[in-house]
């Protein structure tokens, strides 16, 4: 059993911190949400967003019909990319400044919400600017409240302290943990996720299993945050083939929003370590990739690398998906041939040489893993020792599928 893992002398946090509206018709309670806003004496608001999601999926309609209603000026920024940009947070928090925001509201996936979580702490701290966040010039202890809307079941962002910027000079994607920018209340509404395409509805969903299998693995691991990670890849394996056959489905679109928000808890109480720490280089590389991709590019390689001391823990949250193990340190390259045929099923089969990357990629990408502020602390999280070797080799094994057709592998 995996809880003679957990040391019982081991004093940890445990955090749930944060109010979600969670349901379909979850984005009508932006009324309230203004409202609160307005009784806090907060008159203008800078909303961060993507291009089009934030229309495209209605939530628009119901935030401008609530800033109307309750009389609360805005400014929009709507630049955010994938992979948002320090310029994209500094371009966004000029904006805010000008418009004297005493909020900033997020709308979209991960990418949305990290820069506006960014650009809340800025416009509260006027003296840094992005690069200096990201650079841990400063360790931000306040931030303008932050509102999350959520668009996708995958980034955790609506209940979490992190946030992720590239710094595209120096091809640094650090993440950042602030207690201050803890959403002051969050939207999932399931309906606001059935325009996701079908590459986005698999990636945004292993996003959320990559979370769960880090932190109920990583060396500051909880029972709550190994509990959470079992449901969230049940979830995503009995929902994420459905949505794939029927996009609209808003049963499936609730479970798999729910699995990401409890990923998004779990990594919060225990941290990342291997998978996010090696994505972020390849995604600072490549803006272009998504990061959902790349963690299930990655996830085999970095399963065969844990699995010989954290097996019994992976044994028992993958059980609904990758049944028959028993957690023994033999198993570890079958178990992670397993998982990746599983991602194949899911769909994302690609590995690292399918979207260009080539063994003389592999030094720099261990370079940056190692250099890249923040990244080497969660690649110390891992369970097993973390070395420069070590990472190269998950990097290599991640080049080409690690599945060579034999069903006993």
């Amino acid at each position: 059993m995996w809880k003679k893992y957990i040391d019982i002398n081991a004093v940890r946090e445990i955090r749930v911190r944060n109010t979600v509206f969670f349901g379909v018709g979850a984005i009508a309670k932006i009324d309230f949400i203004i409202e609160k806003l307005k009784e806090r004496g907060i008159g203008n608001v800078l909303v961060v967003t993507g291009h089009n999601a934030y229309k495209a999926t209605g939530a628009w309609d119901y935030v401008a019909a609530a800033m109307k209603k309750h009389g609360m000026g805005y400014e929009i920024y709507d630049q955010v990319t994938p992979n948002p940009t320090a310029d994209q947070v500094d371009e966004a928090v000029a904006l805010g400044r000008q418009n004297k925001a005493g909020a900033v509201i997020g709308i979209g996936g991960g990418s949305p919400l990290d820069a506006g979580k960014s650009a809340a702490i800025l416009l509260k701290n006027s003296q840094y600017n992005a690069r200096d966040l990201y650079t841990f010039k400063f360790e931000p202890t306040e931030a303008l409240p932050f509102v999350a809307i959520n668009l996708t079941h995958g980034t955790g962002s609506e209940v979490n302290r992190f946030a992720v910027v590239t710094i595209p000079e120096t091809n640094y994607k650090p993440a950042i943990a602030c207690d201050c920018i803890y959403p002051l209340y969050s939207i999932d509404d399931p309906a606001l996720a059935t325009g996701l395409s079908f590459r986005q509805t698999c990636y945004v969903s292993i996003d959320a299993v990559n979370h769960v299998v880090e932190a109920a693995t990583s060396r500051i691991a909880n029972p709550l945050s190994i509990t959470l990670a079992r449901q969230t890849i049940d979830a995503v394996n009995e929902y994420l083939p459905k949505v794939m056959e029927d996009p609209k489905n808003l049963e499936a679109r609730y479970f798999l929003m729910y699995a990401a928000m409890l990923g998004g808890v779990a990594f919060d109480n225990s941290l990342l370590h291997y998978t996010h720490a090696l994505e972020h280089p390849l995604s600072a590389l490549k803006p272009e990739l998504s990061h959902g991709l790349g963690l299930a590019m990655l996830l085999p390689a970095v399963l065969q690398n844990i699995y010989p001391v954290s097996g019994k823990v992976l044994v028992y949250i993958f059980e609904s998906a990758i049944p028959g193990f028993k957690g023994e340190p033999e198993e570890a390259h079958k178990f992670a041939v397993r998982v990746e045929r599983w991602l194949k099923k899911m769909g994302a089969p690609e590995k690292l040489h399918d979207d260009g990357y080539q063994e003389s990629d592999i030094d720099n990408l261990v370079s940056l893993a190692f250099n890249t502020p923040s990244l080497e602390s969660l690649i110390g999280l891992a369970p097993t020792t973390s070395s420069c070797e070590a990472v190269a080799e998950i990097y290599r094994n991640s080049l080409y599928p690690m599945d060579k057709g034999k069903e006993d592998d």
